[in-house]
Order: C-alpha cells, then structure tokens, then sequence
C-alpha cells in the first residue's frame, strides 16, 4: 500500500490491565512462549469473576493529590492511561503539541453511591410506598457533589486539566460502540487533514457491585471460576468476564509524526462500526462486510485480534464468521485474559495489535482449544469488537513506518 502524508500512524500506547502498567507487561504476555496464566479475582464478587485492576502509583501520572482525590476510579484510570500514551508518544512535556492536540474519549457513566442503592433496597423491602420512599431518600441521602462527579464528559475536563491537553473534545457514550465511535472519529479527522494528532481511548472499572448488577441483569455475566474466552457455555453463566482496563493512543498523520521523528508502532488502514438488530443473521451480514475492510490481506501474514465479550452465542458467532472470512490467519481472543473493558475494548484491542506487529511478534494461543500456533510474525493486524447487546466495529493495521 502507497504511503501518505495523512496515513494515520500510532505513536503512542498507554495500557493499563490486571497484567500490569504500561507497555512491558503486555508485551511480555504477547512475547510470551506460553501464554500466562489469568489473573482473576474470584471471591471478592462471587460468584462473578472479574480480573482487577493492578498496583497503580498514581502520582506517577496524576502529581497532585488534590486532583486524585476529586475524581472516580475510573476517571483516575482514564487520565493515568492517557498520561502513559502522551509520555510513550513523547509528547507530555510538548506544551505546544498537547495544546493543539485534539481527544476523544469513550466513556461510561460514573461510579454510584453504592451505599445509598444498598439502603433503599432494604427499605424497599419494609414499606409499600415505594416512590415516595425513593423520593425521600434521593432527596436527603446522596451528597450534592455526587452528580457533578459522575459527568461522563469529566474524565476528557480531568485529562485536560493534569495533561494540559486543550484541542477539540469530544466524548462518546455507549458501551462498546463508544470506544468504536471515538477510533473511527480520530482516524478520519486525521486522514482528513482536519487534525494531525489526537489522543483518544477510554477507561472501564469492572470491580463495581453496580457493573456486574447491570451486565447481570440480562443474565451475561458468567459465574464461578474462569473459563478461557472461546470454551465459556451457558452452563457457567452468561459468558462475561468484566477486566478493568485504561487504553488510550495517541494516533497522528504520518506528515506530523515523521516531522518530529516520532517511533511509529503501526499504520491504521481502515477503521469502521455498525450497529443494528442481530437477528436473522444480520450479525454475519454486517461483520462480513466491515470484514471487506482487510480484503487484500494475506491470511498467513494476518493476525486477528478479537475483542469478543465472551457473551456465549454471540462470539461463537464471531468467531464462526472470522474462521470463514480469514481462513488460514491466527486468531486470538484477547478479551480472554484482561477482561471484557466496555468502553476500552477496542482502544485496547488496537493497542496490544500495536505492539505485536511493532515487536515482530508471535503471540501465543490465549486459548490453545481453538487458537493455533502462530507460525511467524504477522505483517498485518485485524482488531474486531462485538458489543455484548450493540454495535461492532473492525480496524486493519499494517507493520511498519
């Protein structure tokens, strides 16, 4: 493929999972001759399993203790992330670059006051009233900052305020799709020429009692210990692992990036989500098609990165599908071993393709019941994600400056 000055590149990769901070950690997992094994925590939210979040210095990212305490968890993991990609890229100190910077992030609702949930449940349970019961508790229990807290568009205001990252922003609501959204806004904004470089990912906690009520509640989450991703069954739940995980990259048009001598982890070819009703095979329709994507491809040069949320029926349909359409390239679910992130998954999903094509690497099997041996280094990546209830997105990455 021909190069541009507007090819979109990825400078900078800041990854935070239950594996560790930063790029060394996932790249060992990826570099690894067998695959580690999960880190799961399994009795803090029996009978959910959860892989959690890491030993986070957050100093290292977010100096002033002031600005930690005023934000969430996730908000803190966020921003921490993004500092990791800024300070990859080399640009944390670039006041000019951070100033023009643009940044787009995937977002989810705040942290609830889990507290108060757990004292109107239980007097729900002793009055009939209950409406006027919520009332009374809404208006006399929750504390007047809570709401302020909770502001999705926070976690790019508190980016900006620790980073200095003062462009455009903009920030996507929806679960998967959010993170899908965001790529796909930052990569054609740059292959536009509207923006040079951008920052843009998300953040997702998963060690939430009011996570895994929600995933719960239409029965996705799976119970009792881990499986590996292609082998959970409803027999053990809904399939779901939730992973806390931070992802953001820093992505600039090659113009700009060869301009200041950036290191360039890999080209972004192509970027694309859809969203619609998955019935009547209308899921294989529209993954067939974003799959068109990568149709010059080489299957023996191919990685496929699968963002699958775990969720039984639907990813052994995405996986089904994948076999089919890139017959003979290696297949690994990565989901699997950080969790399902929600928001980050995708982000996160570009990010570890990333570092395996720039590390000419071979990843070994997350799942050896259904993932082969990769035989070489892959020249080309394909990072798929399939919302658990909507929306599906599919990126094409190629090695190489």
């Amino acid at each position: 493929m021909s190069k541009s000055d507007n090819d979109v590149v990825i400078t900078g990769v800041g990854i935070v999972t239950c594996y560790g901070v930063g790029k060394e950690p996932h790249v060992a997992l990826l570099s690894s001759a067998e695959v580690e094994p999960p880190r799961v925590e399994t009795e803090r939210f029996k009978p959910y399993p959860v892989h959690p979040m890491p030993e986070i210095d957050w100093s290292q990212q977010i100096p002033k203790r002031g600005d930690q305490r005023q934000m969430e968890n996730w908000q803190r993991l966020g921003v921490f992330a993004a500092g990791l990609a800024l300070d990859d890229a080399g640009l944390k100190t670039d006041a000019e670059a951070c100033a023009s910077m643009d940044m787009i992030v995937a977002a989810g609702g705040g942290e609830r006051d889990i507290k108060v949930d757990s004292l109107i449940v239980d007097e729900a349970l002793k009055r009939n009233d209950r409406e006027t019961l919520l009332n009374e508790k809404l208006t006399t229990e929750l504390r007047p900052t809570l709401f302020l807290a909770q502001l999705s568009n926070l976690l790019a205001g508190n980016i900006s305020i620790v980073h200095k990252v003062t462009g455009s922003s903009r920030t996507f609501m929806g679960e998967e799709a959010a993170g899908i959204s965001a790529v796909e806004t930052a990569f054609h904004r740059i292959k536009s020429g509207q923006s040079s470089h951008s920052l843009v990912g998300g953040a997702f906690v998963a060690e939430r009692a009011d996570i895994l009520l929600l995933v719960e509640g239409i029965g996705a989450h799976a119970t009792g210990d881990w499986h590996p991703l292609w082998q959970r069954s409803s027999d053990n739940g809904g399939g779901m692992i939730m992973g806390s995980v931070g992802a953001f990259l820093v992505l600039e048009s090659r113009a700009h990036a060869m301009e200041r001598g950036a290191h360039i982890y890999a080209t972004i070819d192509a970027v694309e989500g859809d969203r619609g009703n998955r019935d009547d095979n209308r899921l294989e329709q529209r993954l067939s098609r974003l799959s068109g994507l990568a149709m010059d491809a080489d299957p023996s040069e191919t990685l496929l990165f699968s963002g699958a949320s775990g969720m039984v029926e639907t990813s052994l349909r995405e996986r089904q599908l994948l076999a089919e359409r890139f017959a003979g390239a290696t297949l690994r679910g990565y989901g699997g071993m950080t969790g399902h992130g929600m928001e980050a998954q995708f982000p996160l999903g570009l990010a570890l393709a990333a570092l395996a094509l720039d590390g000419n690497l071979r990843v070994p099997s997350f799942d050896s019941s259904m993932e082969q041996p990769m035989p070489a280094p892959a020249r080309q990546a394909v990072v798929t994600t399939v919302g658990y209830t909507r929306g599906e997105g599919l990126a094409v990455l190629s090695a190489g400056a």
